[in-house]
């Protein structure tokens, strides 16, 4: 089933010259003459790179056949992370490069799935919240603002801001897309 590049959403995963491709971002642009073409801000899922390609809106793709497996996270060496698949017992491993930003969120036992394309390992899906421990942060100021946030540093070494209340040794829960505080846990 053909995906039309006018019907591109967020999220979406299709296949682009072999390899699997993820849209970041897109906007339909109509210039004054002829068809409306889509800018398109794209992640390649095997390499990790992004680009900024163009599109005609009429221009077809075939989706990507993306597989999930569910594993759990055991450990990291050398910028080196392993899981294993809660069925079979295999295990995987991804680089910290590949991993990127989400490492931060990451801790053991962490039930997560991994993402395969054509048999090969592409990378890990992580939940859209996670719990994480305050490692370091300021005492609370008395008297301040409920609103006033301070700096505080988790147990994965993510920098995050937290409200004035939050003291080191606290569980909090924390979005994985930006890295920001949700709440206490």
């Amino acid at each position: 089933m053909a995906i039309l590049a006018g019907d591109f959403r967020t999220g979406l995963t299709l296949t682009i010259d072999g390899d699997p491709w993820q849209v970041l971002e897109f906007m339909h642009v109509k210039p004054g003459k002829g068809a409306a073409i889509l800018k398109t801000k794209m992640k390649n899922l095997k390499t990790g790179a992004t680009q900024e390609r163009n599109f005609n809106a009429s221009t077809k793709f075939e989706p990507a056949n993306i597989v999930k497996k569910q594993a759990t996270f055991s450990y990291e060496a050398d910028k080196i992370y392993y899981f294993m698949d809660t069925e079979t017992y295999d295990m995987y491993e991804l680089s910290e490069d590949l991993i990127g930003f989400q490492k931060y969120f990451i801790v053991d036992g962490m039930e997560v799935n991994l993402l395969f394309f054509e048999n090969d390992l592409l990378n890990v899906q992580i939940p859209e919240k996670v719990e994480l421990v305050v490692a370091e942060t300021a005492p609370a100021i008395k008297g301040a603002p409920s609103n006033q946030t301070k700096d505080a540093v988790t147990n994965t070494g993510l920098k995050i801001l937290v409200p004035q209340f939050i003291a080191e040794g606290e569980h909090v829960v924390v979005y994985t897309a930006d890295g920001k505080y949700a709440g206490r846990a």
